[in-house]
């Protein structure tokens, strides 16, 4: 599948039960999307995959127990390269750095506890991009929609409710 002349990752990793995707199937996808196969790549996109939702700087922190003196502006390269092909998606959630994730291509969206910073994934609402149908389209054929649902997890409102704090 394509969009905007890059091809889309099509595994979506973060899925229950969703296998992880071995070293050759991220080198196909970095060959298809013209880009080389390195190790950095290919420790970023692991550990992406291993922290799904996680900041760059958490990131750089799980490649380098891979590679130790890889530094932090080459994670940061590595991230957005990856994000611009479709092989890992940023998104921002409120109030927080951006998180990054490999499960792509299949516009879902993100609820994010406002108390402890939880994030979990969440299927589309229609079920066909972009999701939401705006009132206005500007003309623009519009690829995706971003939602990001705000509240409070379970474990936070028992904590609430038990009158403890989040840690």
């Amino acid at each position: 599948m394509t969009q905007n002349n890059v091809i889309v990752g099509f595994m979506e990793t973060t899925q229950t039960g969703a296998s992880h995707p071995s070293q050759q199937e991220w080198a196909q996808q970095l060959r298809l999307n013209g880009r080389r196969v390195t190790k950095q790549r290919l420790a970023v996109l692991d550990a992406v995959e291993a922290m799904p939702h996680a900041t760059a700087d958490d990131t750089v922190r799980q490649v380098r127990q891979v590679l130790p003196k890889i530094s932090v502006q080459s994670v940061y390269v590595v991230l957005a390269d990856l994000t611009t092909i479709g092989m890992v998606s940023k998104f921002e959630p409120p109030g927080s750095p951006a998180r990054y994730e490999t499960r792509t291509g299949d516009n879902h969206h993100h609820a994010y506890c406002i108390n402890c910073g939880m994030i979990e994934d969440v299927a589309c609402a229609v079920g066909d991009t972009p999701c939401l149908t705006p009132s206005e389209d500007h003309g623009m054929k519009l690829l995706s929609a971003e939602v990001v649902y705000r509240g409070i997890c379970p474990q936070c409102q028992e904590d609430m409710t038990n009158g403890t704090t989040a840690k």
